[in-house]
Formats: structure tokens, C-alpha cells, sequence
């Protein structure tokens, strides 16, 4: 089997991580693969903000946590990465090629040996006072909007495959 199929297979979303940073140069590697996500007629309207500064990364949890419903909860469990990952609002495919980005952020990470998942809120977070300040202090214009987080790390467990559901597949000849 293929390498690439190999690792679209084997992928799982990980939510436990060793205490460890990530290496520059696999976190280059995966930010690079997320700049190669397929874009509405090339737009590339996404971009990515890799957080790895502590202080950064408890204000994120605070305000996703918060959307949550949940202030205590860890909702990028523990991760030492976060990337955010917003889009140009502008271009009428921002959100499929935001979440393009992230799919592979997600495949890139498990590819060179990380752990990564899909965090949801960033639209909400991104939208408060609080989000909007961040976006300012990181040079991003308010005509983007978050689409979401890939926590990344290196993965400390590993979950099993689940079955895939029955009739995931409808084939028209």
C-alpha cells in the first residue's frame, strides 16, 4: 500500500500529549504541508498562527473553554501547539479552504510522527473583544475569520481504529 494512503488510514485524532516540545523543523514541515491545501481557484485565503508561548495558549483555552460552557475544561488538552487557523472572509470559499488547511495540518502532523485534532470555537473566540485584540497584536485584519485549531504535539497514546460506519460509501454508475 501507498505511504500517503498508509497514513490517511492510520490517522487518529490524538488528545493526549507528552510534555515535550515539537521540533522546529517538524513544526516547519507540518505548517508547510497546511500552505499546500487545495484553495478555491488558488486563493490561498487561509493563514496560520502557530502558538507555542505558554501565556498565549492559557488565554486561547480560557476563551474557548468559556464558549464551551465549561471554564475549567482543557480544550486542547494540554497540546504545546496550538495553530489557529483563519480565513479571508472575502473569498467566497474561506471555510472549505480553512478546513482544508487543517486537514493537513492533521495528515502532515501523523506523517512525521506527531499527534494532532481539529478544536472548533475559533469562529466564536475570534469574534469577542478578547479575540479581537489577539488578532490585532498578531498583525491579522478583522475581514478574516477563525476557523478553527490544530492542537499538535507528540502523541503520549495513540487510540484504536473504530469501524468505519455502514453505507459510508453510495456508488452511482
Amino acid at each position: 500500500m501507498n505511504q500517503t494512503i498508509r497514513d490517511l488510514l492510520q490517522r487518529r485524532s490524538i488528545r493526549q500529549f507528552k510534555d515535550e516540545q515539537v521540533s522546529e523543523e517538524l513544526l516547519d514541515i507540518v505548517l508547510e504541508a497546511g500552505t499546500f491545501a487545495p484553495t478555491g481557484m488558488n486563493r490561498q485565503s487561509p493563514l496560520m498562527v502557530a502558538v507555542q508561548n505558554k501565556e498565549t495558549i492559557e488565554i486561547l483555552r480560557k476563551m474557548n473553554a468559556a464558549i464551551l460552557g465549561n471554564p475549567d475544561a482543557d480544550p486542547f488538552y494540554g497540546a504545546p501547539i496550538i495553530i489557529v487557523v483563519f480565513a479571508y472572509k472575502n473569498v467566497r470559499t474561506y471555510r472549505e479552504d480553512g478546513s482544508l488547511v487543517i486537514g493537513n495540518l492533521c495528515n502532515a502532523a501523523h506523517a512525521v510522527g506527531l499527534g494532532a485534532c481539529w478544536i472548533h470555537r475559533a469562529k466564536e473566540e475570534f469574534e469577542t473583544e478578547e479575540g479581537k485584540a489577539l488578532m490585532k497584536e498578531w498583525g491579522i485584519a478583522e475581514n478574516y475569520e477563525g476557523i478553527g485549531h490544530c492542537i499538535l504535539g507528540i502523541p503520549s497514546v495513540i487510540p484504536e481504529t473504530k469501524p468505519r460506519k455502514e453505507n459510508y460509501i453510495i456508488k452511482v454508475k
